[in-house]
């Protein structure tokens, strides 16, 4: 097959490559500029997209010998990844930007120029297997399936629970059997110089880690009150798109708890611009109503159980799941505690990846 490997400068997607190349597959590499102003050099171990990381790919690119390119993708990164979490934000949601970008950019317009191009395939460093099921009803007669990648403290199936059946069949997680020690083992035999670069962290293009203050930076500062569930008002915050639910720190209370015991942000209201805390036992919910629904194979029909995670390295709580006219309703066994609107709730059979969709709202029950 001829792929894309999708390298990003770091020591996972060079393996990727690597591993793609000794399958027997015609590969080039492909280094994707996010960035509309790249720094020189990497500042921290969040940013991306610096040349530095180009230069690494490159680097890489030329021990495999095998064709490089960077491919500019910079205006559709700040329309559908950047300017999409400024607009969560402001609407009072908690986006994933990860999951945005592995939808619209390394699935959408990553594979879409790929095949425009003549590539069968894209294949990324994400820690993520692709497993094939016969099935009659699928071409040639097998199903591919995302499963769990073997090293569970990597395990990125989450972030990709975004992607459709289509997707999966021109996707390939080369690195989803490893685990990461071994992966820079793997570098470090093969000769990369990358073999001990430190990871990035989310969010990429936030390099210094400071999403209020960037977040500040384009929506302005919106003094508001800060109440509790009764609406006496306990404090004034710099505007509601700051803060997130199960949010404890930098809340500025100047009305402290009789008994001492901390405050936690249970929900915000970007309308009126006010944040509601209360006690930690309140964050609890055990439903919650998704939109944006994507499935990984086949749709489930009816109520099915699945097991349901709602961050990239949280837990999976045992679930119900039903779809009704595209509204994905989910019931945990359990109580779940700081789920907030415009995260994702992804959903799990076994290891396998049934599905995701992006939580509007959630609940009690009695």
């Amino acid at each position: 097959m001829r792929v894309v490997a999708a390298m990003s400068g770091g020591v996972d997607s060079a393996v990727a490559a690597a591993r793609m190349l000794d399958a027997g597959h015609e590969v080039v590499g492909v280094h994707l500029a996010l960035s509309q102003s790249a720094a020189t050099l990497r500042e921290s171990a969040r940013g991306c997209c610096t040349l530095e990381d180009a230069g690494d790919a490159r680097r890489v690119a030329d021990r495999l010998g095998i064709p490089f390119y960077v491919w500019d993708m910079a205006q559709r990164f700040r329309e559908d990844v950047v300017e999409d979490f400024v607009a969560e934000y402001a609407a009072g949601r908690t986006p994933n930007p990860c999951l945005r970008c592995n939808e619209k950019i390394k699935f959408a317009a990553l594979l879409d120029k790929a095949l425009a191009l003549g590539f069968d395939a894209v294949a990324t460093g994400h820690y993520a297997q692709i497993v094939e099921v016969p099935d009659p009803t699928a071409p040639h007669g097998v199903r591919r399936e995302l499963h769990r990648a073997v090293d569970r403290a990597k395990d990125q199936s989450y972030v990709l629970g975004v992607l459709d059946a289509d997707q999966l069949e021109r996707a390939f997680f080369p690195l989803g059997d490893t685990v990461k020690t071994d992966i820079r083992a793997e570098a470090a035999a093969r000769g990369f110089s990358v073999a001990r670069k430190p990871d990035s962290h989310d969010i990429c293009f936030i390099a210094d880690g400071d999403t209020r203050g960037w977040l500040a930076d384009r929506l302005g500062e919106r003094p508001g009150p800060v109440v509790d569930t009764d609406g006496t008002v306990l404090g004034e915050h710099g505007g509601a798109h700051g803060y997130t639910v199960g949010q404890r720190r930098g809340l500025g209370l100047k009305v402290p708890t009789a008994d001492g015991t901390p405050r936690y942000v249970l929900s915000t209201d970007t309308a009126t611009n006010t944040v509601v805390v209360g006690p930690e036992e309140l964050l609890g919910v055990d439903v919650m109503t998704a939109d944006h629904v994507r499935w990984c194979g086949p749709a489930p029909d009816g109520t099915v159980r699945v097991g349901a995670q709602v961050r990239a390295h949280g837990a999976e709580h045992p679930a119900a799941a039903q779809v009704d006219e595209g509204v994905l309703t989910v019931r945990l066994e359990e109580r779940v505690r700081g789920v907030a609107p415009g995260q994702s709730v992804v959903l799990y059979e076994g290891t396998r990846v049934v599905g995701s969709g992006t939580i509007a709202s959630s609940g009690r029950t009695a």
